[in-house]
């Protein structure tokens, strides 16, 4: 009998392997790096105090006492874990509470739980979609949304990032496909940090018949003067089928959720896999999350929501007074990512290390996180950032690029 290939000869010699080796060697390598402090806007890393520009913990309310209090009653009422799924034993009336508490919040009938964001987009794609539909869907997606419509077998058709026309050249593809159709766009694009122009995208799906779930992963907590979203931002709420959203950014907290109409997401409790088959969130984390929506649906959040994007424009605006091209949202919306391009990805490892070293950690994104030839420093801020804290990440990049450019050349131009 033949030996069959070994499956995991594909684990040497990969396109990545000689430069996760060299960046190792030169202790450049931007990820996995140490947090040994709550995700505040200085941090301790790796034994020095650092700048935090590389959390999504844009509200600032991991370390709220609130919050804290919140993860505390539930472990202490509920214990470390539930040991088992929502559909049996991993039901609690926190998560009830938080279902209902959302569904009031973001304006729809209903609201499900999941344990990560990553599950809920999986179980409402991978669920709600079969062989035969047709998704529509952002070439900027998120991995989350791509895996969703690989687990459906649906056919995908991908537009070009936020192009009207392209996203339109594929609804009338679609509406030849002979199943149902589904556009999924972002709220806030998580790398790019731009906003998606979600009324011209919502009146499309609607001329074409189709339905629209939009991902607020980002945006939530974020955008809208309740906080609800990009959706609310451009007041589409009512013509969204679908919107998800995450706990680990502006709730700070781990889950995701999925709102919508009642009888879809009662649809979701007995059929998607990835909510019945998997482990309850721990009631910590339930309990946190609570907490930060309290926070949040209330004055005290419109003032965060305030904070934050005053810090966005800040940064925004002193980077790009540096001389860095900053990538900017369509209409001037501000949004609490910043993106700086570098271009080159080796170029964007090397100005994240000089950054590093400098006591300021921002996030790397190179291919195939970003398009070739598309590699940018990442940059978020917090409600709590306070301008002082900015402005010495401002003087840490001002000080770093001379130095930078001098050695590998100039960066790209505001």
């Amino acid at each position: 009998m033949p030996t069959p290939p070994d499956v995991f000869a594909k684990v040497r010699g990969h396109d990545r392997e000689e430069q996760l080796r060299a960046a190792r060697e030169a202790d450049i390598l931007p990820y996995f790096r140490l947090v040994e402090s709550p995700a505040a806007p200085i941090v301790e890393m790796e034994g020095q105090e650092r700048v935090m520009l590389g959390s999504n913990n844009y509200l600032g309310l991991t370390g709220d006492p609130r919050v804290i209090e919140g993860a505390r009653s539930a472990l202490e009422t509920y214990g470390t874990g539930l040991t088992g799924s929502r559909l049996l034993n991993g039901t609690t009336p926190l998560h009830v509470e938080l279902e209902e508490h959302l569904a009031r919040w973001m304006g729809t009938e209903d609201a499900i739980v999941f344990t990560t964001g990553h599950q809920a987009n999986m179980g409402a794609l991978g669920t709600l979609l079969g062989v035969g539909d047709t998704v529509v869907v952002d070439s900027a997606a998120h991995a989350s949304i791509l895996d969703g419509i690989i687990l459906s077998k649906a056919k995908m058709r991908p537009f070009r990032h936020n192009q009207l026309d392209k996203l339109e050249r594929q609804l009338q593809r679609a509406s030849d496909d002979g199943g149902g159709v589904l556009v999924v766009a972002e709220g806030l694009y998580s790398m790019e940090g731009d906003v998606g122009p979600l009324q011209g995208i919502a009146e499309l799906t609607k001329r074409y018949g189709a339905r629209l779930m939009i991902d607020e992963a980002h945006s939530v907590g974020v955008l809208g003067a309740r906080g609800t979203g990009a959706a609310e931002l451009f007041g589409i709420e009512d013509q969204t089928d679908l919107r998800m959203g995450t706990f680990s950014k502006s709730f700070a907290s781990c889950g995701g959720f999925i709102a919508g109409s009642a009888e879809v997401v009662d649809y979701l409790r007995v059929s998607s896999r990835s909510y019945i088959f998997t482990a309850s969130g721990v009631p910590a984390a339930v309990g946190a999350t609570h907490a930060a929506l309290k926070i949040i649906d209330s004055d005290e959040g419109k003032e965060l929501f305030a904070l934050l994007l005053a810090n966005a424009a800040r940064l925004a605006d002193g980077l790009t007074a540096l001389g860095f091209r900053v990538i900017q949202s369509e209409g001037g919306i501000v949004t609490p990512v910043v993106p700086v391009l570098v271009e080159d990805d080796w170029k964007a490892v090397l100005l994240w290390k000089a950054l590093y070293d400098a006591g300021v950690f921002v996030n790397v994104a190179i291919h195939p996180a970003v398009q070739p030839g598309g590699a940018l420093l990442r940059t978020s801020v917090m409600a709590t950032h306070d301008e002082e804290t900015i402005d010495r990440a401002l003087g840490a990049f001002a000080s770093v690029k001379a130095s930078f450019e001098a050695e590998h050349g100039p960066l790209p131009a505001a």
